[in-house]
């Protein structure tokens, strides 16, 4: 067991300056807030804060056997849960309590706000450490395949942040669109991952025709049987590298959800798309929101989180095919940049009030 008192005592000598005594606070904050995101990813995982949402308070060996989980294991995740203050203990009674308030951020019931699908990536990006570390020696980047479970915690974050804003917040922001797609459209989705948000456009709208491409054959595979299990039948998905997407004026809208950065070469993507909209066709783009500058992104909320994801993924990806490594912080200036290089000379950028990751960038061209 490692042992970090000499690092909170060495600053506890009175002469010790204030500065530093705070940036040692600071950094045991971060070891306490890095320890308590894998402890969250499993209480999601295993299903642990769904099912203390539902109970009264309760001993471990309780929450254990509804969870059908082993009670050791329960009582020191627990543990964990308190000394987090996320969990309440009565000690008198051995009985632990999730709170309602707690909950709301933390169950499947509270999407699109349970942040214990965003801990996910903590444990997933870890896996690859030792990768990213020869990638810092000697460049390159690490492959999709490296990263495992990526694509369901991808899902998980699509659901959250795309799919759930999708109808009432994300499509009325092109005016007039959900009533060309009620009346029939030909739309794209470039980086369609499991299909998430794809496969809603097409539930909500039959009469329009939907295709999405993603480079990875296993996302690909779930996107083609969610839709076969709803049946659908104006999907198609193919696994397709988009670099060169050779599709002329194919489209009427073109929709990219998080996905343009991580691209081996998205200056080529985004030609590609501009060529393949029909007169008149229209991008819809969300992408990470963020300065292309980093001393603008030390007040970002979750700038240290996204910079790290970009490092340990985004960038590294597209590395490793050769790309440019673009990273999921290329920021609005350098995304406004290549949209204009694209062809598109009319780009208008949007926010969200409950969305504080992400831009919404609708572009047409001449």
């Amino acid at each position: 067991m490692c042992n970090v008192a000499p690092a909170i005592t060495a600053h506890a000598h009175p002469n010790t300056p204030a500065p530093a005594d705070d940036f040692a606070e600071r950094m045991i904050d971060t070891l306490n807030g890095g320890a308590t995101a894998l402890m969250l990813s499993l209480g999601h995982r295993t299903g642990l804060f769904d099912c203390m949402a539902e109970l009264p308070p309760a001993t471990s060996q309780r929450i254990a056997d509804e969870a059908d989980l082993h009670e050791r294991y329960v009582r020191e995740w627990l543990g964990a849960m308190v000394a987090a203050r996320i969990v309440e203990l009565d000690p008198s009674q051995g009985l632990y309590r999730l709170p309602q308030e707690h909950a709301a951020f933390l169950t499947r019931e509270g999407t699109p706000e349970n942040i214990a699908v965003f801990a996910q990536y903590i444990a997933v990006l870890g896996q690859v450490e030792d990768d990213i570390l020869q990638c810092f020696k000697r460049g390159g980047g690490v492959p999709y395949e490296r990263y495992t479970r990526f694509h369901d915690v991808m899902a998980e974050d699509s659901a959250q942040t795309v799919v759930a804003a999708l109808h009432e917040h994300i499509l009325p922001l092109v005016p007039g669109l959900t009533g060309d797609l009620d009346r029939g459209i030909d739309v794209l989705d470039i980086g369609c991952g499991s299909g998430r948000a794809l496969i809603a456009m097409a539930h909500a709208y039959p009469n329009s025709r939907f295709v999405g491409y993603d480079l990875s054959p296993e996302a690909i595979c779930r996107a083609r049987a969610e839709a076969e299990r709803l049946g659908l039948t104006n999907t198609l998905f193919e696994t397709r590298d988009v670099t060169e997407l050779g599709e002329t004026r194919c489209y009427d809208l073109i929709t990219t959800f998080d996905a343009i950065h991580d691209q081996k070469h998205p200056a080529r993507v985004l030609a590609g798309i501009a060529d393949a909209l029909r007169p008149g066709g229209t991008l819809l783009m969300q992408d990470i929101a963020g300065s292309s500058h980093h001393h603008e992104d030390k007040d970002h909320p979750i700038g240290p989180f996204l910079y790290t994801i970009s490092c340990m993924h985004c960038m590294s990806v597209s590395l490793a095919q050769g790309g440019d490594g673009l990273g999921a912080m290329w920021g609005k200036e350098k995304a406004l940049e290549m949209l204009g290089a694209a062809g598109f000379d009319r780009v208008h950028v949007h926010s969200l009030d409950h969305d504080f990751q992400n831009y919404f960038y609708v572009a047409q061209g001449t």
